[in-house]
């Protein structure tokens, strides 16, 4: 494996925290991303990674995937990475695509292992998530957490209803912040995304989501004062309408205190009586 400070030597560059910029420079952390992956009997035929960086990353995908394919968003780090895995790119195993992650049209990979951005890592991950294949993403250890929380905890909210919609998710390994050149400002956590059916129904995705998202503006207020504040939230046309279709049980509740079913439920009903307006 290429050593991490040899690769930053070579691209002759420093870290920037001003542009997110901190290389994972732990060969051990470098090491052990890979195998939560294979760890797990995913398909590694087409790696993605995002924000490949000086290419330390890279350099162990290659190592497991048939095929790797890696977006970095500034120019001259990708001409970098061009340039030192030149020999796996002339081979046919590496595709270095330069842009932004959340523009670019991206490959039909088979599982992701990626060091994201963390100031666009929600956004990355919830472009990832629909795609409905394993991910390794490394995240800011309170977004992670946030990730994985259960109801009527303190991180539990939007998040963690969203992110368990798409996938199981665990919280895999929390990484120090002397992991990175230069260190971040926070501790940093790796997370594990198995995609799954989840176990309800929804009619409409992206209201379901919208609808969460809704709820969770007034996570302090009762379900019931919810539904009627957030109507130009979740596109509700009548939202009293859903407040009196609704269980009793279920309008004392916070949001804080659903259950990913519950709002699945309850987003059902409001997409059948509360006339969306996006129908």
């Amino acid at each position: 494996m290429r050593d991490p400070d040899g690769l930053i030597a070579r691209a002759g560059v420093r870290g920037d925290p001003d542009r997110d910029q901190h290389f994972l420079v732990d060969d051990r952390v470098l090491d052990r991303l890979p195998s939560y992956l294979t760890e797990s009997d995913a398909d590694t035929s087409h790696l993605l990674e995002i924000g490949g960086g000086t290419g330390v990353l890279t350099d162990r995908l290659l190592a497991v995937g048939d095929e790797v394919t890696v977006v970095e968003r500034d120019r001259e780090l990708a001409e970098f990475l061009r340039e030192e895995f030149a020999d796996e790119i002339a081979a046919g195993e590496l595709t270095v695509v330069q842009g932004d992650a959340l523009e670019v049209d991206l490959p039909e990979f088979t599982a992701s292992v990626s060091n994201l951005p963390y100031g666009v890592s929600s956004e990355i991950a919830f472009r990832l998530f629909p795609e409905k294949k394993p991910l390794v993403l490394m995240f800011q250890q309170e977004f992670a957490e946030r990730m994985v929380a259960e109801p009527n905890t303190a991180e539990y909210g939007r998040l963690s209803v969203s992110s368990q919609h798409y996938a199981d998710i665990e919280l895999v390994e929390s990484i120090p912040k002397e992991a990175f050149s230069p260190p971040p400002a926070v501790q940093s956590a790796v997370v594990r995304a198995i995609p799954r059916e989840p176990d309800y129904e929804i009619d409409d995705e992206d209201f379901f989501l919208r609808f969460v998202k809704a709820l969770f503006t007034q996570r302090r207020k009762t379900i019931r004062n919810a539904i009627r504040n957030t109507g130009h939230i979740s596109g509700l046309a009548e939202p009293e309408a859903v407040v009196e279709a609704a269980d009793e049980d279920v309008l004392r509740k916070r949001a804080g205190a659903m259950a990913p079913a519950e709002f699945a439920a309850l987003a059902q009903l409001a997409r059948d009586v509360g006339e969306p307006i996006d129908d």
